[in-house]
């Protein structure tokens, strides 16, 4: 009975095992995905989540919606050198941000993150103070800017 109850264990465990090999094979692209954001960049986790698919994985802006939009996407490797070796914050900030008009960026086809990250704070996380909803605006926008910051000269 001993033998019985071994083997049948074994035969489970294998299984298992089995099973949960198949299942990673056939999930190995979002398993890829998920890797990008396990090292703790909260930037490059929100840069993959919404800026990749326009700007493509390296910033060149060769995202895979690229030939679905008017324009194509900036470059974001070279934002420092574009501004004379200075890499421009506030301008970027206000860019990303976009709830407010920014005249130079030209027509807007990019998405007003300030205003998605606005909702998300009180519908998601259920923020409700003015002052922490804009903290959490300004924290992940900020993360983002430090993120396109380490692709500069890529």
């Amino acid at each position: 009975m001993h033998s019985a109850l071994v083997r049948a264990f074994a035969i489970s465990v294998f299984a298992v095992g089995a099973a949960t090999m198949a299942h990673a094979q056939q999930n190995a692209p979002a398993a890829a995905a998920r890797a990008r954001y396990q090292d703790g960049d909260i930037g490059k986790h929100e840069y993959f989540l919404n800026c990749a698919v326009c700007h493509g994985d390296s910033g060149k802006g060769d995202g895979p919606l690229v030939e679905w939009l008017n324009r194509r996407p900036t470059d974001l490797t070279k934002i420092q050198k574009d501004n004379m070796g200075v890499f421009p914050f506030d301008r970027l900030y206000d860019v990303i941000d976009g709830r407010e008009a920014v005249g130079l960026h030209g027509p807007r086809e990019m998405p007003i993150f300030g205003r998605d990250y606005n909702q998300e704070a009180r519908e998601y996380f259920g923020i409700a103070d003015p002052k922490g909803i804009e903290s959490f605006v300004r924290g992940r926008i900020i993360a983002l800017i430090g993120y396109i910051y380490t692709l500069q000269g890529k």
